[in-house]
């Protein structure tokens, strides 16, 4: 059966994404024991781009089969995990790129802050998909936790839409925002 991406995430309820959230089907890398451990020969570039051996990847289905498979360790390696395999694979910033978002309300009124990946993943932000803030007051960069210790940079536009809401719930000295319960201060450290 073909791939179909999500609608946009404009066209969903807080219920629709929370569907979709779950009924993404990820492989159990985490109890994965391979006793191979090697190069992938492919690198993730700034701009979310896939290459394997200097080569793009040009099939979305493809990069999203192997975005699956990704982990990054605590030294920031980032790893292809199979069965059988674990293959370093160069990241030049994050694995991923938040490419919109969206803010919707949940039962109790309470904001709840989606994200759409580069790769059509959702991610709802929270206490289990963090938001931090890096680099400098002047040039900041932000990036939402994902999942087996990947993140996904925002993109310029994304960038601009989570500072426009931050701008309506808080004063810009302290800018932050709130997605289920969890509070994210904007301003880099």
């Amino acid at each position: 059966m073909p791939y179909e991406p999500p609608p946009h995430l404009s066209a969903l309820s807080l219920s629709d994404l929370a569907d979709i959230v779950e009924s993404r089907r990820l492989p159990a890398v985490e109890t994965w024991t391979p006793t191979h451990i090697g190069e992938s020969h492919m690198r993730i570039a700034a701009d979310g781009a896939w290459f394997h051996k200097g080569g793009r990847i040009n099939r979305p289905a493809m990069v999203r089969a192997f975005s699956a498979l990704l982990t990054r360790d605590d030294s920031g390696q980032h790893w292809l995990v199979t069965p059988a395999e674990k293959l370093a694979i160069a990241v030049d910033d994050a694995a991923f790129l938040a490419t919109d978002m969206e803010v919707r309300q949940d039962a109790a009124g309470r904001p709840v802050i989606a994200f759409r990946l580069n790769t059509d993943d959702l991610v709802l932000a929270g206490p289990d998909h963090p938001l931090r803030a890096a680099g400098t007051p002047d040039t900041p960069a932000y990036y939402l936790a994902v999942r087996h210790g990947t993140e996904a940079r925002l993109n310029r536009s994304t960038y601009g839409q989570l500072i426009d809401h931050a701008l309506t719930v808080s004063p810009p000295d302290t800018l932050a925002i709130e997605s289920q319960g969890a509070r994210f201060g904007l301003i880099p450290a």
